[in-house]
């Protein structure tokens, strides 16, 4: 992901480039909460020049004002309902919508950028950085047009009656709504950011905590883990309290600058009044208007601290909806009915980790094919390469006479079964994490599958049943029920070609003897490639190819 810091003004265009679609929604928004904001502020100048005319005097004129100031004031309070509503209307579709564009994202990232990303980072992303975007679309985008709009009606009301008391006006919000919110945002921007990377590594930190607890029970590493979260803890508090201190900075400056303009207004008029060039309500009613017109420019000049966190947040966000995946999608390529795979002269390597040296084999169609050979000869890789997880470096990989770049990505998925050696299960059903093989799938297709994968019988023997719902990453069943379920996915998925990345390698030999079982019976018809280093599992191969640790085969 970018590491260079954006400035604050192309985080917003770019965050306020996604309002295009609900564009009349803000318009809205932002027409209803300027005429809120004079509503209130012309409140009080109503009532400052009610006094100033003398109508008072007048109990039916009286009356009617008292009526106008309540009708103003009821107005204000619908106006002001109606501006949040279409604010938080736009940021809840908007957020609906980010959610969707980066899920779609991380899809497109999958697994090539994605594979030893800081998931606990990630996890941040999707969750609190997005959902705080909705202080932005919702608190941030309109109250700055409305503090613009505002403003500038206040400089040519106010200077209508004085061109001093206007050019004093429009000092005084640029100031408080300007100058002060831009001082303290750079201060606090590099904290801001610098606050949500360490939450990020925070939630890592726990997340992996939680995974590991057996182990770190195991050999007593609690303290130390305690001790290392509390310090991160400490980490993260340190820049939340730089934060609350240079918001009380912000907030004392906001304060004292609005107090000293509406003194120095007070002052300008008096001193226009005594010059005779202002008339006793041409001096009285700009300095009322002035103070009562802070209220839209002292909300930007809030905003600055929580904008500190949000830019934070929408710049992660950004960056990760502008990172280029390794592998692009084939969308306008061939289709292909499977029938077999070459793999030609391949060259492969994790950055500067050479895996492939100049591999060669041929599978053919409908035999099964065992590829053996130690630790790090890049057996593994070469089934990612085969899904095109990754792109060769150079040489080519050919299915059924077809370079595998010019395939459309979604018919070579239909083609492909994939079993890793750890299986992921998720928090569900039993019948809902076979059927990811097949999400269409009827149940008696998925009984189906798990009777290939020797799955039935364990199945029907507990309580639910089918229904019956795993533990979270499926701690609930052992290791070779995972692997079966994992295989009855792909038997439901119903792909010619069937890629195995050690199936059995942490099983015992029953579960073993189950599982090879499976793959002889389960697979007649179709191609299996089977990535093994057990001695066992090589007299079920039709073809074996052996590969050495220097990634030649």
């Amino acid at each position: 992901m970018k590491t260079e810091r954006r400035k604050g003004i192309t985080i917003m265009s770019l965050l306020i480039g996604l309002v295009k679609p609900m564009l009349p929604v803000m318009t809205a928004a932002i027409v209803l909460g300027i005429l809120g904001y004079l509503c209130a502020i012309f409140i009080t100048v109503t009532a400052g020049f009610v006094f100033l005319s003398g109508v008072s005097s007048v109990s039916l004129q009286e009356d009617k004002v008292f009526v106008l100031l309540i009708s103003i004031a009821i107005l204000r309070g619908f106006l002001h309902y109606g501006e949040q509503y279409c604010n938080h209307y736009i940021a809840f579709k908007l957020l609906a919508h980010i959610r969707s564009k980066v899920f779609a994202q991380l899809r497109k990232l999958c697994p090539a950028k994605l594979e030893g990303r800081d998931k606990g980072n990630l996890i941040s992303v999707i969750t609190t950085d997005i959902e705080l975007l909705e202080v932005f679309y919702a608190h941030t985008v309109s109250p700055i047009l409305i503090g613009i709009s505002v403003s500038v009606i206040m400089i040519l009301f106010i200077g209508y009656q004085s061109v001093y008391a206007g050019a004093l006006a429009a000092a005084a919000y640029l100031t408080v709504g300007g100058i002060i919110p831009l001082i303290m945002g750079r201060l606090g921007g590099n904290i801001g950011m610098q606050n949500r990377e360490n939450m990020g590594e925070l939630n890592s930190f726990i997340l992996e905590s939680l995974r590991g607890v057996d182990e770190i029970i195991q050999y007593g590493k609690k303290e130390k883990r305690l001790r290392e979260i509390e310090t991160k803890s400490a980490d993260l508090a340190g820049f939340q309290r730089e934060l609350n201190r240079l918001e009380a900075i912000q907030r004392s400056l906001t304060n004292l600058a609005v107090f000293l303009f509406s003194v120095g207004m007070l002052f300008l008029m008096l001193e226009q009044y005594e010059a005779g060039k202002a008339s006793y309500s041409e001096m009285v009613l700009p300095v009322i208007s002035m103070i009562s017109s802070f209220g839209p420019v002292i909300a930007l000049s809030n905003l600055s601290n929580n904008l500190n966190h949000t830019l934070a947040c929408g710049e992660r966000v950004l960056n990760l909806l502008e990172e280029e995946p390794l592998i692009e999608e084939v969308k306008n390529g061939e289709d292909v009915d499977f029938q077999n795979i070459d793999v030609e002269n391949v060259n492969f390597a994790y950055e500067d980790e050479k895996v492939l040296e100049d591999v060669s084999l041929h599978i053919e169609k409908e035999k099964m094919t065992i590829i053996r050979g130690a630790s790090g000869s890049g057996k593994s890789t070469l089934l990612k390469l085969l899904m095109r997880f990754w792109d060769v470096d150079s040489g080519k990989i050919i299915i059924s006479e077809k370079d595998i770049k010019k395939i459309n990505t979604e018919n070579l998925r239909k083609c492909q079964s994939y079993v890793t050696q750890d299986t992921y299960l998720f928090h569900d059903s039993i019948a809902s994490n076979i059927a990811i093989g097949n999400p269409k799938a009827s149940i008696e297709e998925i009984q189906k599958a798990a009777e290939k994968a020797s799955l039935h019988d364990f199945i029907a023997g507990l309580p639910g049943g089918y229904e019956t719902m795993l533990g979270e990453l499926g701690d609930t069943v052992s290791g070779g029920e995972k692997q079966r379920i994992g295989l009855a996915r792909a038997f439901l998925h119903d792909a010619p070609l069937l890629l195995l990345d050690e199936p059995t390698s942490n099983l015992d030999s029953l579960n073993e003897g189950i599982i090879l079982k499976s793959l002889t019976e389960g697979t007649e018809g179709k191609t299996v490639v089977m990535v093994t280093h057990r001695q066992s599992s090589m007299g079920r191969g039709d073809v074996i190819i052996e590969m050495d640790n220097t990634g030649k085969s």
